[in-house]
């Protein structure tokens, strides 16, 4: 897809929400089914995920962890937003890599401290690019990704979340 495609593909989108700001309010949803043991299977839409714990809080390894699944949503969304604003912008990325690192301290989680947090403290996202963008283009590849990208940004601001139990 070149800019032209794109453009020409998400015009009658956003003239859309322009017009109509009420179309653009879209609940996005996940499900999962508590499974046997301590598990979670999560349709993923494309294949069935099953979440379980992670080893540092005594799982097997054998089930996706959370924690993982959160870097590879990022890591999803960062580099499909890049390689669209790559291409609304001009820029050509012949190939590249998308990584996130995220350190958690497991004492917050297994409440072994009160003083250690549960989550991440810390998260790491790189992009590998292999690219002929000027540093002036990479600048600006770099703050639209950052500002586009949903998970980047929902993970950067918070967001409040509503809990129900329903018995």
């Amino acid at each position: 897809m070149n800019a032209i495609e794109l453009k020409n593909l998400q015009t009658p989108i956003k003239e859309q929400y322009r017009e109509q700001p009420e179309s653009a309010l879209i609940t996005l949803k996940a499900q999962g089914n508590i499974g046997e043991g301590i598990s979670c299977k999560v349709d993923t839409g494309r294949a069935l995920v099953e979440a379980g714990l992670h080893p540092a809080t005594g799982g097997d390894g054998m089930l996706a962890c959370s924690g993982d699944m959160l870097l590879e949503a990022l890591v999803a969304c960062a580099g499909v937003t890049l390689s669209a604003v790559a291409t609304a912008i001009g820029i050509e990325i012949k190939s590249g890599t998308v990584k996130a690192e995220g350190d958690l301290d497991f004492r917050g989680t297994l409440g072994v401290s009160k003083e250690a947090s549960v989550g991440f403290k810390q998260i790491r996202l790189s992009f590998d690019l292999d690219s002929d963008a000027t540093d002036e283009q990479l600048a600006s590849l770099s703050k639209l990704t950052e500002r586009y990208c949903v998970i980047y940004q929902t993970i950067r601001g918070g967001t409040d979340i509503e809990t129900s139990y329903n018995n």
